[in-house]
């Protein structure tokens, strides 16, 4: 039985401002407002506002919560100082991936905030392994998300808040007002730009959404979908849950290896210190089109004219005068810099070369 998608409390906000919108992570989303091009470059080098209030949103709380989430994912989240935030991955028993998510250790609670196609999973695996005297909550339905990214998000943001945003370092985040709305705000984001993710209880969402529109004016804002979010990360060489990693594709495979702590116990440590001595495995690279033709994920890709993998995402890219960069799950010999290789599309072979990660930096 088809369950109807879901809305987000800023679902009206969208069809007000033209969007287009699809399905995504059961949630009608907005995939783009004017085009994609025109988002990426607010983002890239102004300011974009982006409604991800699809994530998944769960608090735990208690003294055994750190220790608990530390043996579910690969990341370290005991050593984890006040306000700080994490990259993590909830690995299988195989070393694949229930999900990546992010870890805020906020005051008396701890926040997960993981994908929204991956919500029921993660909350499945978060309350069959709970311990005495950890408490959950799925806030999911209650609370919204909006994030501010680009060069210009600081400046915007500070004039709506009541906490000094130079105090809040990449990757952490603190409790504050914006707008009059109480907020969780983290300095964080899925772009490559600086920037800042609100999060707002969900009957607060709307009247923010529209404060920043009007106040954005001036540092050149625009709203900003999901197709420009998945070029923007696709740039900075962030992956995508479902395409750069999965159930089967371990953080090793994905080039992730920074994420895995083997100085502690975690679910499929076992597995991956194998993968990690073997070093064999397939893994992800990424690729730069020498044509106009665009990879896309599903395409074969081959190496002295043998099968050698696969194209997991691919697109053009803005950031790079538009040239097709593209990621590629191959195996090892095929993911040096510099290997030349060939992609199908609609039955002919296009060239392709193997590149340093992340495609694009943001200039210092």
């Amino acid at each position: 039985m088809l369950t109807k998608p879901r809305e987000t409390a800023l679902y009206q906000a969208h069809l007000r401002l033209g969007a287009k919108m699809s399905p995504f992570g059961g949630f009608l989303m907005p995939i783009v407002y004017s085009s994609i091009l025109e988002e990426h470059d607010a983002v890239r080098h102004a300011v974009g506002l982006f409604d991800l209030s699809h994530m998944a949103q769960f608090v735990a709380s208690g003294d055994a919560v750190a220790a608990w989430l530390d043996g579910l994912s690969a990341n370290e989240v005991a050593s984890m100082r006040p306000n700080q935030a994490r990259y993590n991955i909830f690995t299988n028993t195989a070393g694949g991936a229930h999900d990546d998510v992010i870890v805020y250790r906020l005051d008396g609670r701890w926040l997960i905030v993981a994908n929204a196609a991956n919500t029921a999973k993660v909350w499945e695996l978060l309350r069959s392994s709970q311990p005495p005297g950890v408490r959950l909550e799925d806030r999911t339905a209650h609370s919204a998300l909006l994030a501010l990214q680009g060069p210009k998000a600081v400046a915007l943001l500070q004039t709506l808040v009541d906490a000094n945003l130079s105090k809040i370092r990449y990757y952490y985040a603190a409790d504050a007002a914006v707008a009059g709305v109480r907020a969780e705000i983290a300095r964080t984001g899925y772009t490559g730009e600086d920037g800042f993710e609100v999060f707002v209880p969900a009957s607060a969402a709307m009247q923010l959404w529209e404060r920043l529109l009007v106040d954005g004016r001036p540092f050149g804002l625009r709203p900003a979908g999901l197709g420009a979010r998945d070029v923007l990360r696709l740039e900075a060489g962030m992956p995508l849950y479902g395409h750069e990693l999965d159930e089967d594709i371990t953080p090793l495979q994905a080039g992730l290896q920074w994420v895995v702590k083997f100085d502690k116990q975690f679910t499929g440590k076992a597995a991956l210190e194998a993968q990690r001595t073997e070093d064999s495995y397939d893994r992800i690279a990424g690729l730069v089109m020498e044509g106009k033709a665009p990879a896309r994920a599903g395409y074969a890709v081959r190496m002295d004219g043998e099968p050698a993998g696969e194209i997991r995402s691919g697109s053009p890219a803005p950031a790079l005068g538009g040239k097709n960069v593209a990621t590629a799950l191959v195996r090892k010999a095929a993911a040096t810099p510099g290997t030349r290789l060939e992609v199908e599309i609609r039955g002919k072979y296009h060239p392709a070369t193997v590149v340093p990660m992340p495609f694009y930096k943001r200039p210092k």
